[in-house]
């Protein structure tokens, strides 16, 4: 039975995703099954949020889905993809490759009975799970993500965020974070790691309620763009790396959709008289 789902590749974006991949050893048995659909599978487990051995029966077997997503993490390529594809984002829309200014936060999320094993009690949001702390340029695009205890504060999460960004983002040298990153200490750190200058944006005073500020609602809306996807609405992963790489595969599946529909020709309507 062949069922496409909306969480499928299409061909564009397939072809843009398979430019970015290293090439396929010919040495060996060849795959038993096509790494398209492997892709389809994974992205159908982040969209739906259901567990690898629910996949349906059309889908390659959960185990050879599982295998290459792990394989993937521990050879760098869902980063190595992410990278590339981020920078073909920032270039189409005609800003440089590297970023030179990025928005830092964090989002508590609640664990399961899986991935209760490493987790924390996060007293101000009164959620009990881990943190996604996650670095993203003015575009929203993500550029690193670490996954703590809940507990942790963030300006603890902030330096393993942080360190050994410098090597990889040169061009960086600002970073707009909110008031829970205030602190002499903590901007010193990011200057002798990065010379990265540390903005604190904070709320006027005597604003009540909802409100939006300048810089931080970037990174609100790419922690929104994740939570699109059902298996990111709370933190099911055994281990942190697991869901370290699952932000990525989100945000590498936004970019797919978005670098496809500037590659796809624009329709054409036929006006009848």
């Amino acid at each position: 039975m062949n069922t496409s789902y909306p969480s499928n590749l299409s061909d564009t974006e397939w072809a843009c995703l398979q430019c970015h991949l290293p090439a396929v050893s010919k040495r060996g048995r060849p795959p038993a099954h096509p790494l398209r659909a492997i892709f389809n599978a994974i992205f159908y487990v982040l969209r739906t949020g259901c567990p690898w051995r629910y996949l349906p029966a059309n889908f390659p077997p959960w185990q050879t889905v599982f295998y290459h997503f792990r394989r993937l993490r521990l050879k760098g390529i869902w980063f190595r993809l992410l990278t590339a594809l981020r920078e073909a984002e920032r270039e189409r829309v005609g800003r440089n490759a590297q970023p030179s200014a990025a928005i830092m936060d964090a989002q508590s999320v609640k664990t399961v009975e899986e991935s209760a094993a490493i987790c924390g009690f996060d007293a101000h949001k009164c959620v009990k799970g881990r943190k996604r702390h996650i670095l993203v340029d003015t575009l929203g695009l993500l550029l690193a993500v670490y996954v703590t205890p809940a507990d942790l504060p963030d300006g603890k999460g902030a330096r393993c965020l942080l360190a050994g960004l410098a090597p990889l983002y040169s061009r960086l040298k600002k970073i707009w974070a909110d008031a829970a990153y205030r602190g002499q200490e903590l901007a010193a750190w990011c200057q002798a790691q990065g010379g990265w200058e540390l903005e604190v944006v904070e709320r006027e005073p005597g604003t009540r309620g909802f409100s939006i500020l300048p810089r931080r609602w970037v990174v609100e809306r790419t922690f929104s763009w994740i939570s699109r996807n059902r298996r990111m609405s709370k933190d099911y992963e055994r281990k942190v790396q697991t869901s370290e790489t699952l932000i990525q595969v989100a945000m590498i599946r936004l970019l797919l959709a978005r670098l496809a529909r500037k590659n796809e020709p624009v329709p054409t309507h036929t006006i009848r008289e």
